[in-house]
């Protein structure tokens, strides 16, 4: 049976060491490579091609283990990254699995769950640490609804307007006399808007602004 290859990211060598110990004595896994930072670890990654990345999240040197994370699953899509860390916070969980980690688990877990973790996510599942399963399922949707609804703080006065318009469906040209302005003009917030909400097509421009309620204009 292949042993699951393993690279840990970690800015503590003797953290380093001590789960190489762990990992090694295992009959299944081996530990192909360490980094102390991000970008060591993005190099690392990318030489050696391991299955599994143990990634820390506060490396205070270079790229921090988010940034890495987002680059790493970028660059090999079928990477699993598992999150090892000392933060027991919501936040820190929800960005990790925005930037595209497989699992999450705490430095304190014992060394049986870390081990059943790193097995979890080589077969490509998905690995939380059960005690806060439930409370980061509610925390994580409450916390993406809460960066949507941000977004829509990124537009102007004047974008809005001109988002309300293409969601109801006027032409540039309608929008422009509406608003008495150039088509150039509405086209350059058409592509701004877009830019800073990251849609790229007319129907989720629409979608976006039926769901955030921007249809109700006075014409």
């Amino acid at each position: 049976m292949d042993k699951i290859k393993i690279l840990l990211v970690d800015d503590h060598a003797v953290v380093r060491s001590g789960l190489m110990m762990l990992m090694n004595a295992q009959t299944d896994m081996e530990v192909v490579g360490e980094a102390a930072d991000g970008n060591e670890g993005i190099n690392k990654a990318l030489e050696l091609k391991p299955d599994v990345v143990l990634m820390d999240l506060s490396m205070p040197h270079g790229k921090d283990g988010f940034s890495a994370t987002a680059e790493l699953k970028k660059a090999m899509p079928h990477l699993s990254v598992l999150i090892l860390t000392m933060h027991d916070d919501d936040e820190y969980l929800f960005r990790g699995l925005k930037a595209g980690a497989s699992g999450y688990i705490l430095k304190s877990a014992p060394s049986q769950e870390l081990l059943h973790a790193i097995r979890t996510v080589r077969k490509g599942e998905a690995y939380l640490y059960p005690t806060a399963t439930k409370r980061l399922i509610e925390g994580y949707l409450n916390f993406a609804e809460k960066e949507e609804q941000d977004s829509l703080d990124l537009l102007s006065s004047r974008e809005k307007e001109v988002l309300s318009f293409v969601a109801l469906g006027y032409s540039n040209k309608e929008i422009a006399d509406k608003l008495v302005i150039s088509v150039k003009t509405v086209e350059n917030h058409k592509a701004k808007i877009m830019e800073k909400l990251q849609l790229t097509t007319r129907p989720q421009l629409v979608k976006f602004a039926i769901k955030k309620g921007l249809l109700d204009l006075d014409e």
